[in-house]
């Protein structure tokens, strides 16, 4: 009788015990969600440039180090994002360099803090009968517009082949995509591509007849940015974000197919272009994504060039002056950065 006693009273115990015990686990559940800060970061566009950052999301590396981040696309290029930034709807955005400068010169308070790609992805491809850069003289090149990225790539590559930009037929053509049909068309003899276009423009057989991933050329092509005053307010917040991020990559450049995978969902890619997102992952993780991602000073120096013809604020700039490199370099110095490859 005894032993029957004990037993139904365990069982009581029981059955006030679990729900008590269950009702402890969801509070701390949601202290424990509660605790992650949150951030926001905004996307310039829609592309595989972000794969690392998309993979530290998928990955729940944010969450790893303290952060629960809101990634908003904000679409329209560089300098929307930027402002978005200045104006402090987001803590961090995804840019091209030329934007943040840009903006820094005209007294904003923007910083680049990691290079996401600090060289370009774009291609000039051609009809099979140019096959030299000397060959372009005379012919018609589309870019997207004037002043774009491509536009800018493709002056970068004449100035380093030694080709005056008026020896050649510049004409906007809007998209990477039209620029592919302008070629089918005879519209243009070449155009200054990016992924995917380039990928269908090489299957269709044109010539691939420069690659700015293999040049010497550096024009900060996506860069992290933050404010400095949320550098100084925030510090121990931008190191969390940052540290995401770096691992982001190492397990982008390690990771294959779980990068294709978040690549896939991301870009709501259907079966028909996992042969592009395959290509487009060996590109980044082989040639664009560097292990330590500092912005290049050689690019904010090529950008600065650039915007001098036309801004006098930016012939005498100091280039370090737009780029805070702390953070990365303080990962670099503890191993951090080491160790995520060592594993």
């Amino acid at each position: 009788m005894h032993i029957m006693a004990a037993v139904a009273f365990s069982k009581s115990c029981m059955i006030i015990f679990l729900p008590l015990l269950w009702s402890v686990v969801l509070s701390h559940g949601s202290l424990f969600a509660a605790e992650l800060e949150k951030v926001r970061v905004g996307l310039s566009s829609i592309s595989a440039t972000h794969g690392a950052l998309w993979v530290a999301e998928e990955k729940g590396l944010f969450k790893k180090y303290g952060l629960d981040p809101e990634v908003i696309v904000i679409g329209g290029g560089g300098a929307r994002g930027v402002s978005a930034l200045i104006a402090g709807d987001i803590q961090f955005v995804t840019a091209a360099g030329d934007s943040v400068i840009s903006a820094a010169l005209r007294g904003a308070d923007a910083v680049m803090i990691a290079g996401i790609l600090n060289k370009g992805v774009q291609r000039v491809m051609t009809r099979s009968e140019i096959k030299t850069p000397a060959d372009l003289i005379g012919k018609r090149v589309g870019v997207t517009r004037y002043g774009a990225a491509s536009h800018l790539v493709l002056l970068m590559m004449l100035k380093k082949w030694g080709i005056s930009s008026d020896k050649v037929r510049v004409l906007q053509v809007e998209s990477s995509s039209a620029m592919v049909v302008n070629l089918d068309k005879g519209g243009i003899d070449a155009a200054v591509l990016t992924i995917p276009s380039n990928f269908v423009a090489e299957d269709k057989g044109y010539r691939v007849l420069a690659d700015l991933g293999d040049m010497d050329i550096y024009y900060l092509n996506m860069m992290l940015d933050t404010t400095r005053a949320f550098l100084r307010s925030r510090r121990d917040t931008v190191v969390k974000f940052t540290k995401a991020f770096v691992e982001g990559i190492a397990y982008f450049k390690k990771n294959k197919n779980e990068s294709i995978a978040v690549l896939k969902k991301k870009l709501r890619s259907d079966r028909g272009g996992d042969d592009f997102l395959a290509r487009s992952y060996d590109v980044y993780a082989s040639n664009q994504y560097e292990q330590v991602p500092y912005p290049s000073i050689e690019g904010v120096k090529t950008v600065l060039e650039f915007l001098a013809q036309e801004n006098p604020k930016a012939r005498g700039a100091d280039p370090n002056s737009f780029i805070d490199n702390s953070i990365i370099k303080e990962l670099e110095a503890s191993g951090f950065i080491r160790d995520l490859y060592m594993k």
